[in-house]
């Protein structure tokens, strides 16, 4: 199947292959009459492994629908590439974060704040029995 150079330099930078993808073409729905009821110009792409689906129906051209269907499922493919890549940044500063150590600000007060804690239990006294 040969595609625009656009659409395949975008399957080449995200690393899909064209030969994943399954290529339908079937008759539209809604209006439009005997035209989009007898002409089979409907584009429908699945992404075998990924799942990803797209069906466009837009155009009455099955050459327009079928780049329209290309330059979605790349913008798709991306977009889970893009949101992927987040999620594996927002992991890897999480648990930077989780394993810095405290600064010296944070140690002082953290000491201060068990000094006075300390101090408050201190002025309770002790527990005696039942006498």
């Amino acid at each position: 199947m040969d595609l625009p150079e656009k659409i395949q330099a975008r399957l080449d930078a995200i690393g899909a292959l064209a030969a994943d993808v399954e290529e339908h073409f079937t008759r539209g729905s809604g209006p439009g009459g005997q035209k989009i009821n007898k002409t089979a110009s409907t584009v429908r792409l699945l992404h075998r492994p990924t799942g990803v689906e797209v069906r466009v129906q837009r155009e009455r051209s099955q050459a327009a629908n079928r780049e329209l269907a290309w330059a979605t499922l790349c913008e798709k493919l991306e977009t889970r590439l893009c949101e992927a890549e987040a999620d594996r940044r927002a992991a890897r500063e999480k648990t930077r974060r989780r394993n810095r150590g405290k600064s010296r600000a944070q140690k002082a007060r953290m000491v201060a704040d068990k000094r006075r804690r300390g101090a408050a239990k201190a002025l309770r006294g002790k527990v005696r029995g039942a006498e």
